[in-house]
């Protein structure tokens, strides 16, 4: 599952890597972005089924071997700041919450997601998996930081996270490799 699946890069990306094996589906509860989602996967060769709806409203029959969440977010890691504002954090802190609790609601025990924002704020990352660590509902599988020796990264306060730095040469964004227990 792809939780937020336009413009469809990451989405083909998981295709190709799948060789074409692997059943998506695509998420995107904008018409317009849905259509370009469509668009792009039919582009590129790749198949998935595409859902025009909501994702933190999917219904609770549905179950997922891997759910990737690239979550609407505040932007902040990124050079497109001029939005950027109180009441935008907000929102995207709210949606994220939700859409993280759908995606372990619907997310196989013992199967994998992943999280990521192009946000560096702790509010829009660690705190998101902090509350879900409490529950003792997942648990962080530690990316390996040693294949990204070279790329500027900030502290996290949940070991075994990543989040870049941004700079001149990269935008910034946090990722977590996420286990339901």
């Amino acid at each position: 599952l792809d939780m937020a699946a336009s413009p469809g890069g990451k989405t083909t990306q998981i295709y190709n890597l799948s060789n074409g094996t692997a059943l998506i589906t695509a998420v995107e509860k904008n018409s317009i972005r849905a259509d370009r989602l469509k668009y792009n996967l039919n582009k590129q060769g790749c198949s998935a089924t595409v859902l025009i709806e909501d994702a933190a409203k999917l219904d609770e029959f549905y179950s997922f071997d891997k759910i990737l969440l690239d979550a609407p977010c505040s932007g902040s890691g990124t050079n497109h700041l001029d939005c950027f504002n109180e009441k935008l954090l907000k929102s995207c802190i709210e949606t994220q919450k939700k859409l993280l609790d759908k995606a372990i609601q619907i997310l196989k025990k013992g199967h994998i997601m992943v999280y990521s924002t192009c946000s560096i704020l702790y509010e829009e990352n660690e705190q998101q998996l902090e509350r879900l660590l409490k529950k003792g509902i997942i648990e962080i599988i530690p990316i390996d930081d040693s294949l990204f020796k070279d790329i500027p990264k900030i502290t996290t306060s949940i070991e075994g996270t990543l989040c870049v730095c941004p700079n001149a040469l990269y935008e910034g964004f946090f990722i977590a490799k996420i286990r339901k227990k």
